[in-house]
């Protein structure tokens, strides 16, 4: 019952996570968004490693790392997918993988799963697929390259969860803290890297970064200039928050030593779609379509069913 009660939270924190990222993203690149979202996160972690403790290790570390640029990885991939092919396709994709991965490699190990919890996982896939579900007006084609891209950024982010697996129980969250430093990093390289090629096609007379020019009235902040403190509390609530979600699934990962949890809490870890777009619909007033509402009715009889399997 815990493992799924810090699995849903989990998921739901990351679902609100993602909701502020992408306003953020609105108005700055969402690399930039991430990276600093990224180094806001390691605070908390940091205040928690001190309060709570854990025992630093050798292996703790290692898939602290491994968890860190699984993340990294995951996140860029997803970015260029998105930026090549239709949302509609990719984002629900990328979800699938990144739940069906750990279950795969759980069932590898040996695992054997009930008749009632392979079928929670598999309703609770569907419900990730019409939960993640959204229109794409782009007009954008589904290729090859874009599918690839989101396969793998799905991989990534079930690889966090199979490093998270993998640490030591008494490790605390101190693999948490290896994990946002080393993705930080990357992200911030990222971030950079896009910045400087950016300028150079400005002054080059190349087409302007969208997330650095005015598409809509005011909506932008130009590059160079002070991110206002609005946009800034948005983007540390989504740094905190992403870093709660950490701390749950993590949580969830070890608070049994049945080897069913793995893949319970990837399947539930994939259900971050419905803090988005719930918090969407509460916040935005976007309505979710029928689809949507099919598939939070999906995740949550899912749920129920992986809580009694």
């Amino acid at each position: 019952m815990l493992t799924v009660l810090f699995g849903l939270t989990g998921a739901v924190v990351y679902g609100f996570a993602d909701f502020l990222g992408g306003l953020a993203s609105r108005r700055i690149r969402p690399v930039a968004v991430t990276a600093v979202a990224a180094a806001i996160g390691i605070v908390p972690l940091l205040i928690g490693l001190a309060v709570l403790g854990g025992t630093p290790s050798w292996a703790g570390t290692l898939w602290g790392a491994v968890a860190g640029l699984s993340g990294a990885v995951g996140v860029l991939l997803l970015y260029a997918a998105l930026a090549i092919g239709p949302m509609s396709v990719l984002s629900p994709l990328t979800a699938v993988f990144a739940a069906v991965v750990p279950v795969l490699v759980a069932v590898a190990r040996g695992t054997v799963l009930s008749p009632l919890a392979v079928a929670a996982v598999v309703v609770a896939v569907v419900a990730v697929v019409l939960v993640a579900a959204v229109r794409d007006t782009s007009g954008a084609r589904l290729t090859l390259r874009g599918v690839v891209a989101a396969a793998v950024a799905g991989c990534g982010f079930g690889g966090i969860v199979l490093a998270y697996d993998a640490t030591p129980p008494g490790a605390g969250i101190h693999p948490l803290v290896v994990a946002r430093v080393l993705q930080t990093v990357l992200l911030g390289a990222a971030a950079l890297v896009v910045t400087v090629h950016a300028g150079r096609g400005a002054r080059s007379g190349g087409a302007a970064d969208p997330a650095a020019s005015v598409g809509v009235a005011g909506s932008a902040v130009p590059p160079g200039r002070w991110w206002p403190p609005r946009l800034l509390l948005t983007v540390a609530a989504c740094g905190v928050l992403d870093a709660l979600a950490n701390v749950c699934i993590q949580a969830a990962l070890h608070a049994s030593d049945d080897p069913g949890t793995l893949p319970v809490v990837s399947v539930l870890n994939a259900l971050y779609p419905i803090g988005t777009v719930v918090l969407a619909g509460v916040v935005l007033r976007e309505r979710l379509t029928a689809p949507q509402w099919i598939g939070i009715a999906l995740a949550f009889i899912a749920s129920v069913g992986l809580a009694l399997a």
